[in-house]
């Protein structure tokens, strides 16, 4: 039972930062639960486009700029143009830049939040007035532990997350009414381009190991079932919340 709820045969998925890392692993999840896919980023996004077709999606690329509003509405029209609806929001597009608070640029301060926070409230507005109309949908923003534990020379980038997790809440409250979910998913450590340099690191391999209880990073195709989970009927009652998939770091002291 629990597999077939999980299914998404025919559902429409916008993906943000979609083109690597966790955005193209996640889309490559909806993909496999049987969703076409919009692959949206500010680089070219054709050979993620060219792996989803091969798994017998229909799939399209958009070049998307989450902090330009026209790019936005291009977004939600031409996938509205090509499927006639969207079922799905995978709000991911960001940013990091790590600097002491005390000396951090102010404007990768304000870069990193027009990215990482107003880009994902942008988003999620222009394609919930979509499902508004509908009548239903899925949106699901892409925050992190940070925003839920402090880190050092992360101000700009915990702030922005933090941020996500409230307004996940707030639009859930808003927009439950429509027959909208909104969530939120808190990933840990996950082996990618961003992280690659940190997980060389022997000081951050120790903290890997005796931070988190099972004492190691992910790998990003351990993101996929959150994903799906949250994207398909298995969810129905859940909105509002916050799914942190961190290997149990956040748990404990």
């Amino acid at each position: 039972m629990l597999s077939t709820e999980c299914d998404l045969p025919g559902k429409v998925a916008i993906v943000t930062g979609g083109s690597r890392g966790l955005g193209k692993t996640m889309a490559i999840g909806l993909a496999n639960a049987g969703a076409h896919i919009v692959v949206c980023d500010v680089v070219d996004v054709k050979k993620t486009v060219s792996l989803l077709q091969s798994l017998g999606r229909e799939s399209i690329g958009l070049k998307v700029d989450v902090t330009k509003p026209t790019d936005i509405a291009m977004m939600v029209k031409k996938t509205v143009e090509k499927f006639h609806t969207i079922d799905i929001l995978v709000n991911n597009a960001g940013i990091v830049k790590s600097a002491p608070a005390e000396s951090m640029i102010e404007d990768d301060w304000k870069k990193i939040l027009a990215v990482n926070l107003t880009g994902e409230f942008l988003c999620a507005q222009a394609v919930g007035n979509q499902m508004i109309k509908q009548k239903q949908g899925r949106i699901i923003n892409i925050a992190s532990v940070a925003g839920i534990l402090g880190s050092a020379q992360s101000a700009a980038y915990s702030a922005s997350k933090a941020g996500i997790i409230l307004l996940t809440k707030t639009l859930a409250v808003e927009w439950g009414k429509y027959g909208i979910n909104v969530n939120a998913i808190c990933p840990g450590i996950f082996l990618t381009d961003m992280t690659d340099s940190y997980i060389k690191d022997p000081g951050f391999v120790q903290m890997v190991k005796t931070r988190i209880p099972l004492g190691r990073y992910a790998h990003p195709e351990e993101l996929m079932g959150a994903v799906v989970f949250l994207a398909s009927n298995a969810s129905t009652y859940v909105t509002g919340h916050t799914l942190v998939v961190d290997g149990g770091w956040t748990a404990g002291l």
